[in-house]
C-alpha cells in the first residue's frame, strides 16, 4: 500500500504516521529523513543536496525527486510506504507518478488531515521544550505540573523561535499556497481522502484505518 500523508503543520501527521506504519509494516518516509540519510551516506545526490542545505537554500526539484526515487527503491518499500512531506508541488507529484509507474505501482491513498487554522495556531504556539532533556509539553494539551518547569528533569522550558504566532502564521500560509493545488490534483485522480484531524487521536487513527482497510463489516 502506497500512501501519502498531507496536512498543515500541527495537524498530527507524525503521530498518525507512527501508528499506520506499525499496523501495515511499511516505512514512514519524510523528505527530511531521506535528505539526512543521503547526505550522511554521501551519495552523489546527497552531496549535491548538501551544497544547498549548507547555504540555507531550497533543494532543487530534480535533486529532491532523485533522492526520493532512491529511497523508494530500497527493499523495505517493496510492500508499500508512507510518504510525508513529498510531493509538495504538482511537478513533484507528476514525477512521483512516473517513478512508481516504472515498477507498475501507483499511489493507493492520499490522506489529508484537516484542522481549523485557529486550532493549529493553538497547537503550535503552545508547544514548550525542555532546555535540558528535550522533552516536549504543551501549555493547554500537555501542561507541566509547575509552569515553565519540566516534569521529567526540572529543567527550564522554552518556546522554539519558529513556534511564535508570526512564524506559525507564515508557515501555514506557505503550506496552503503550495498544497491547495495538490489537493485538487489528487482529488481529480480519486485518491484523496479527507480526515477530521481535530478529533481525539484514537478516533483519527480509526478513521484512517477504515479508509485503508475498508469499513468493518
Amino acid at each position: 500500500m502506497n500512501i501519502i500523508f498531507m496536512g498543515p503543520p500541527g495537524a498530527g501527521k507524525g503521530t498518525q504516521a507512527e501508528r499506520i506504519v506499525q499496523q501495515f509494516n511499511i516505512p514512514h518516509i519524510s523528505t527530511g529523513d531521506a535528505f539526512r540519510a543521503a547526505m550522511s551516506q554521501e551519495t552523489a545526490l546527497g552531496l549535491e543536496a548538501k551544497k544547498y542545505v549548507n547555504q540555507g537554500l531550497l533543494v532543487p526539484d530534480e535533486i529532491t525527486i532523485g533522492i526520493v526515487n532512491e529511497r523508494l527503491k530500497q527493499n523495505d518499500c517493496a510492500e508499500g510506504f508512507l510518504l510525508d512531506g513529498f510531493p509538495r508541488t504538482i511537478s513533484q507529484a507528476d514525477a512521483l507518478a512516473t517513478i512508481l509507474a516504472q515498477d507498475g505501482k501507483q499511489i493507493s491513498f492520499v490522506i489529508n488531515l484537516k484542522v481549523n487554522r485557529n486550532l493549529l495556531l493553538d497547537r503550535l504556539t503552545g508547544r514548550r521544550i525542555c532546555k535540558s532533556c528535550g522533552a516536549t509539553f504543551h501549555l493547554v494539551f500537555n501542561p507541566t505540573t509547575v509552569p515553565g518547569v519540566c516534569d521529567k528533569c526540572s529543567g527550564e522550558l522554552y518556546q522554539r523561535a519558529d513556534d511564535t504566532v508570526e512564524k506559525v502564521g507564515t508557515r501555514l500560509d506557505e503550506y496552503e499556497k503550495w498544497t491547495s493545488p495538490l489537493l485538487e490534483y489528487y482529488s481529480a485522480k480519486g485518491t484523496l481522502k479527507e480526515v477530521n484531524g481535530e478529533l481525539e487521536i484514537e478516533v483519527v487513527t480509526k478513521q484512517i484505518d477504515e479508509i485503508l482497510r475498508g469499513p468493518a463489516e
